[in-house]
């Protein structure tokens, strides 16, 4: 597929002009393969809702069925986003397909746990070797061996099983370094598929802009949008509460990457879009391992994908 626009036509176009260009991403990718073929890796963070709204809205503009989200399961996610997934799927109409490496988690008591490789199944044998020599691996998602066994592992066994062909994913351009060169559509294999990142051009402040200006009103009824950005929760219109909003309660706490429960912690006391987004670092609140350049090339090579997440930006 041919992106519909250039980094260089789009990078610093207009908000409206750069939702006009997810749109025409997804889009493209949707009329390329059937339904049952793509599916939304949805972490429940602001950069897959954000992605799964331009999906939504393609979708009920254009007449197609909406494709499945994938939500990859580590096993140790705040309890909050698991209901926020399944709360913004049944709202929106997605189904949700989960991956989970059962294998590897259940031999874990708890998180951080290390698990012997000989002790797993022969797949997941095969895939700590291609990561390292490793005797042991942690049940932690923060690390180099836990990611590709609690994330890339049990996406490729979905996407193999179910015959997926595109996945579309929340990336950004200017999230991670290691994101800085992506295209609109990324063909990988092993599983052979595309990705399609229809929000690399927004930026974490453009983000939240679209949020409440753009989306909101699209999908929250009778949402009227004045004055700055809300601090709590009494100060939204209409009676509307938080979990009115397509809006991860993680954010409201000051939270702005979510990864696991157990690695990750909130950046300030307020909500995210209300920090200095412009001059501090997105994932400064999560455990830095795999932020390395080196670390995180090595992953994408081996099929690793969602950033927040879970990540699977957020």
């Amino acid at each position: 597929m041919e992106a519909p626009v250039t980094r260089e036509e789009i990078e610093n176009a207009p908000i409206k002009a750069k939702i006009r260009a997810g749109e025409e991403v997804v889009k493209q990718a949707l009329e390329e393969h059937e339904t049952d073929e793509v599916v939304i890796g949805f972490t429940g963070g602001k950069d897959s809702t954000l992605t799964a709204w331009l999906v939504k809205r393609v979708c009920e503009q254009e007449g197609f069925e909406k494709p499945r989200f994938m939500f990859v399961d580590h096993g140790q996610h705040f309890d909050e986003i698991e209901q926020y997934v399944e709360d913004i799927a049944a709202e929106w109409g997605f189904e949700v397909m989960v991956a989970k490496n059962e294998d590897l988690i259940e031999k874990a008591e708890k998180p951080g746990d290390k698990v012997a490789v000989e002790e797993l199944s022969e797949r997941n044998q095969r895939e700590a070797d291609r990561v390292g020599d490793y005797e042991e691996v942690p049940w932690l998602m923060d690390t180099e061996a836990g990611n590709h066994l609690l994330k890339t592992v049990p996406m490729n066994q979905l996407l193999e099983n179910h015959g997926i062909k595109a996945v579309i994913n929340g990336v950004r351009w200017d999230e991670h370094e290691s994101r800085g060169n992506e295209e609109f559509y990324s063909p990988r294999n092993d599983p052979d598929h595309t990705r399609v990142h229809p929000i690399l051009q927004f930026d974490e402040r453009e983000v939240w802009d679209v949020t409440w200006h753009h989306m909101l009103p699209d999908t929250v009824e009778a949402f009227e949008k004045s004055g700055d950005y809300p601090e709590t929760e009494e100060d939204l219109p209409n009676g509307l509460t938080k979990a009115d909003l397509p809006i991860s309660p993680k954010y409201w706490a000051g939270f702005r990457s979510l990864g696991s429960e157990v690695s990750t912690d909130k950046s300030d006391e307020i909500p995210a879009w209300l920090q200095d987004v412009e001059n501090t670092k997105e994932r400064a609140g999560r455990a830095q391992n795999k932020d390395d350049k080196e670390i995180m090339d090595k992953l994408r090579q081996l099929g690793y994908m969602i950033v927040p997440l879970f990540a699977l930006g957020i």
